[in-house]
Parts: structure tokens; sequence; C-alpha cells
């Protein structure tokens, strides 16, 4: 609790130890013969403690030309029930206005303090060090290529690259993960993870300004200038909505006496009428707990690892019926893997076929890593990789049993594994493959066009993917399938969007094969293959165009390449956003740990907020209008409109606030 909410509490308190005894000594009548001006006084006393903040607000405001708030409301509403000799409800009115405020108070710093949570990823200090020694400085002083020193422990106060250390990082305050990740010599490294129990030396790549914890911070600090729809709403109800409401209880106590026929008689009731009238009135509960609501599912959204630039984005979301992805990179890794290593003797649903199996598979990887030994292509790269692989399970079996093997591996890198003595007379055939010498025999290994230009017999692959054809002294040995997986997230961002009655479309500039087995992997419901970025555009468009009335249309993509689809999309949410920022500028809702996956979690999160923000909608005008009319006939007392407007404004607090508390629950 703040100091300025303690004075509040000790506010209240005093005026309820005051006001209390008073209460009870005015139903027993042991006030009845004071005199009036004593009553008065008695009674003005705790009404001062408790609401001269409200009081003074109120007159300021109306200084600077702002008449129509709650606290002019609550400050003429009093005054008329003192003016009717009330004194006890004027000041129980403000005393349980102030217990009202003071929750309102409350709530909004537990949501405030969600946020803070994230806020402390800002780094306090950076430790720089040059030629004489470590010292801590300011991250705003430190420059691009310096060397900082992040010890065990502590926060990373810049970006930048790994020049000594192996450590591991705790990176759940960017991307909401909570499993460590390792990191070593070399590998770039991110501001506002926490480093574990290694040391770690780094030089810095950016200056604090443009570090991943600056951007975010300040996109979550100006996350509520950007404000949803009914937000905007409301704040244009409220502003048209308090003077009507002020001009009617003018109106019921001038009008009022006359149409009863009381007279003057009548006036002290209508009087009352109106002050409760005016206490019901006060539009807080709405102005307060529908901003809350949407401050909470950001709030929640950003503990998953997903940021929403503005509480508008995340009613948008709740209205997309169409979610279009990129395919590389988003739903799939956009990495080159072995799927498959087929045998000559083998067909293509794995049954070993009338052919004998001249060749292993585990020779076919070693005949083909050792041919494209010297490649730097991405294909090549990935053969040898699957071929290393290989070679350390082997290693690692024969450990586990007990009975280690002599495998031929000198060290833990690749080229460690790969003995490139044994490869002699490698040549590139440009768009065909290698041909190389291993172990004093030929090796092929390319596409089908080579094999057919040596004058080699084989069976084509029909797998999905690049396939490489292998032939070892001019005998077909067999086929390595070569393609990109599938994210471990996408099937179960296809299926939530498929669960919330939403459509998935991917576009690829890939060729049709690779696009439909992807496709049909994730089950989208359409896709688009061959596009250039231009295409991808366009085909958006098209989309845009034949979209249904109050339904949206949601791109997600690297951020890079994909720039101008996110930004054309009505809403653009980027995948690789560590250190991208591109992706940051051009989005509109970030994934940080590029996890497609949690598209379905965003979903649920925009789902329940906008539910809650209805809900707080609908049950605070309805009790509203309800103790408005009773007012206005005499029905409800300033005890019903204390509830009318602190209680429901409360009740719609401690609503959004499950927002906070909930995070991610399904709505």
């Amino acid at each position: 609790m703040t100091s300025k909410q303690k004075k509040s509490l000790y506010r209240i308190i005093i005026a309820a130890v005051i006001f209390f005894p008073l209460l009870v000594a005015e139903h027993m009548g042991r006030l009845d013969e004071l005199p009036v001006i004593i009553r008065f006084a008695i009674f003005l006393v705790p009404y001062l403690i408790v609401g001269f903040d409200v009081l003074h607000k109120a007159v300021v405001n109306i200084s600077h030309g702002q008449v129509f708030d709650e606290s002019f409301l609550m400050m003429i509403a009093t005054f008329g029930a003192f003016g009717v000799k009330e004194y006890e409800e004027a000041v129980a009115v403000m005393l349980f206005y102030q217990i009202g405020e003071l929750f309102q108070s409350y709530a909004v710093g537990k949501s405030r303090q969600s946020i803070s949570e994230l806020m402390d990823m800002a780094p306090e200090y950076a430790n720089l060090e040059d030629e004489d020694g470590i010292h801590e400085v300011e991250p705003d002083d430190v420059e691009v290529g310096s060397t900082i020193v992040i010890k065990p422990g502590e926060r990373v106060p810049l970006d930048g690259e790994v020049i000594e250390g192996i450590s591991m990082l705790d990176t759940s305050a960017l991307t909401g993960e909570s499993v460590p990740r390792r990191i070593s010599v070399g590998e770039p490294i991110y501001s506002g993870c926490i480093n574990g129990e290694g040391t770690l030396k780094v030089v810095t790549t950016k200056e604090y300004d443009d570090s991943t914890v600056a951007r975010i911070l300040e996109l979550v600090e100006n996350a509520g200038e950007k404000k949803a729809r009914v937000e905007n709403f409301i704040t244009r109800f409220a502003r048209y909505y308090t003077p009507v409401v002020t001009f009617a209880a003018i109106a019921l106590v001038l009008l009022g006496p006359v149409v009863s026929g009381g007279g003057m008689a009548s006036v002290s009731a209508w009087l009352l009428r109106a002050c409760t009238f005016l206490v019901v009135s006060c539009p807080c509960a709405l102005v307060i707990s529908v901003p809350l609501g949407f401050f909470g599912g950001i709030g929640a959204a950003s503990r998953q690892g997903i940021l929403v630039k503005g509480s508008n984005y995340l009613e948008l979301i709740s209205r997309v019926d169409t979610f279009v992805f990129d395919k590389t990179g988003t739903l799939t890794k956009g990495e080159f893997r072995v799927s498959k290593v087929i045998g000559a003797g083998e067909d293509n649903t794995g049954e070993t076929a009338d052919t004998a199996e001249t060749f292993s598979k585990e020779e076919i990887l070693y005949y083909a890593a050792h041919a494209e030994g010297y490649s730097t292509h991405p294909i090549a790269a990935s053969i040898r990789k699957a071929y290393s692989e290989q070679e350390r399970n082997k290693e690692h079996s024969a450990a586990v049993a007990g009975n280690p093997q002599e495998t031929g591996i000198s060290g833990n890198t690749e080229e460690g594994i790969l003995d490139l003595s044994r490869v002699d007379g490698v040549t590139e055939e440009a768009g065909h493959g290698i041909s190389a010498v291993v172990d004093g025999k030929p090796v092929l290994a390319g596409n089908s066009r080579l094999l057919k230009a040596h004058g080699v017999s084989f069976k084509e692959c029909g797998e999905y993917g690049t396939v490489v054809y292998l032939a070892v002294d001019n005998v077909y040995a067999g086929a390595i399938v070569i393609s990109d997986t599938v994210k471990d997230g996408a099937p179960e961002a296809v299926k939530h969007i498929r669960e919330a009655g939403g459509r998935s479309i991917m576009l690829t500039g890939d060729r049709e094969e690779a696009a439909a087995h992807i496709a049909s992997e994730l089950e989208v419901d359409e896709y688009y293959a061959q596009l250039l970025p231009a295409d991808k555009v366009a085909r958006v468009e098209e989309l845009l165009s034949n979209k249904k009335d109050g339904k949206y249309l949601a791109f997600t993509g690297d951020g890079i390449n994909d720039a101008p689809v996110l930004a054309r999309a009505d809403i653009g949410i980027a995948m690789g956003a560590i250190g991208s920022d591109a992706a940051i500028e051009a989005a509109d809702i970030v994934l940080m740990d590029d996890d497609v996956g949690k598209i379905g979690t965003l979903i649920r999160i925009a789902g329940r907020t906008m539910s809650i923000v209805k809900q707080n909608i609908v049950f605070a005008i309805g009790v509203k209008v309800l103790v408005l009319l009773l007012s206005a006939v005499g029905i409800a007392n300033m005890w019903a409109a204390v509830f009318a407007d602190v209680g429901v404004c409360v009740l719609a607090i401690l609503n959004s606030m499950r927002m906070l508390r909930d995070g991610a629950a399904k709505a």
C-alpha cells in the first residue's frame, strides 16, 4: 500500500470513529434537542476529514473549466443533503465513496504491479571493463563495441555478443518461458535476461536506447495510448452522460414539486431525490473498470511472452476470423534437416524391395557427408550435421553399454568427426551436385540429373523435400531426403484457430509440392504457393476485400521479409522478435519466443478480456439505470445510491482484476 493510500485509510478510520457514534445517537433521538447549527457542525467534522480532498479536487477542476466530473457530482450531492438537513446521509455518502476510491486505487495499483514486474527487467547498472579494470556504470553510458562483464545472478544490461564464458540464461522476462537457455561464445545475448551460474564477457552491439529491453519497456508503457473502440466509446459516453444527469437532477428539483402538486413543502423531498440521483450517476465504474480490464489483458499477455502494443489490437484479435501465416520461419523452422535416408533396396514406403541393399543408411550418410565436406551449401551442411549426430549417438550408445568402441571421432566439432583426409578429387558440377573420391571410391552426390549424366541406373524418389541421390563406385547407393520441419507449436495454433471458428491460410514462396505437404501436415484451410513478396501483399489485399463485415484479418510473419504484409493486414503479428527491430516496428503484436502456438493463448486472452469488459458495461449501466429510475420516483434513498455508485464500481474493478489473476485462463 502506497503512502497516499495509507493516508486515505487513516482519514477514513478517523472519520468512521467519529461518525458511527453520531449515527447511533441520531437514530436513538439523542441529538434531536440540539440546535440545528450544532448538529450541522458535529456532522461537518467527519465530513471534512474524509471528504476534503474531493471538495478540493472539485474546486480546482471547476477553476480549470472541468466542471462535470465525479468530484463535482459528489460535492453538489452532499451539499444538497446538508441543505435538507440529512446530515448523516451526506457524511455516509462521502465516507463510502472514499472507501470505494481506496479499493479502486488498490486494484489499479495491483494491475500496475503486474506490469511493473515486467518493468523490473530494466537493468540498474552495467559492469564496464576497460584498461583500469571493471566499473559499475549506467547502461546509458556504455558505447557500442565496449566490453561488459555479466556476473552470475545479474541482469543482462545491453544487447551484445558473448566473447568469453558459458552459462545458462533465464529468458522468462522476454519470452515467458521458464526453461533456461544455454549460451556460449559467439552467440548473441539480449538485455533483460538473467545470467545463471557462469561469468560472461560480452561485447555490446547496441546502445541502451536501442536494446531489446528498452524497446520492450517502451512498448508496454505506451500500450495504453492506443485505446480500444469500446474504451473510446466509454470516454465519449462519460463526457456527455455527466452533464445530462446533472441537468436532469436540476430538472427534478425545479419541476418535481410542480408536477407532483406538493408545492414548496415538497421541495425538500425532491431535492433529496435529486441528490440521490447525482450520487448514482457517477460513471466511475465504467470509466475505470473498462480500461483496467484491457490493462489486465495486456499484462496477462506480456507474462506469456506476448507484447500487445495497444488495447485496440487486443479488441481486434477477438474479432479476427482469418489468420494468414507465412510458411518459412513461422509455421516451419526454416532449417534444412535430413528427414529420411532411403537405401537402394528400399521403396518409398519403407518396405524392402527385391533388390538387395548394398549400402546401409549409416554408410550412405558417411559417403555423402564426406563428399559434401568442403561445400558451404545449406543442403551440404544439413547432411554433415545428420552424419555428426549419427556418430555422436553411436559413441554415446557404446559408452552407455560399457563397451567403448573406436568411432573415429577426434573432437566434439563437425570438423573433428569428418576425416577429410579420406577425400580427394572434389569437383562441383554446377546445378547438379558434387563428385569426389572417398576412401579411393568415386562418389556422386546430387540431383537426378547428376546420376543420369554419369550413366548410373537408379530409382526416382517421390518423397517431399529436396532429394540428394548417392552413387558409390558407379553403383546407386540410395537417397537422402532433406526438408524443412514444422515448428512444435504450429499444429496447436491451427487447431486453436479452428476451435475459435476462424480459418487458417498459408502463404509461401516455396514450390507447390512443398507447400502442399506442409499444408496437409498442419491441416490449414487454404494455401498459396510460389508467391513473390509482392504476390503476398496482393493475396492479402484480396482476402481483405472479401472479409465479412465486422471481422478482421491477422497476418503472422517473421517481421523482416514480411514487413509489407504485416503493415497491410488489420493485425500484424511478428515472429522472431528477439533482437529484430523490423519485427518490433512493423507488427502490432510480438511473440517474443518464436512460439507460434501462443496464437491460441492470444485468442483466449483477447476473448476473455472482451468478455469481462462487456460484463462490466452491462452490469454497471443496468444497475445505474435501475437505481436512477427508483431515485427519481423516491423509492431509492442515499444508501441505495452509495451501492449503485461505490458498490458497482468496486465489483466491476474486482471483475476486471480476474484477468490479472487468471492470466491465460481459458475464456
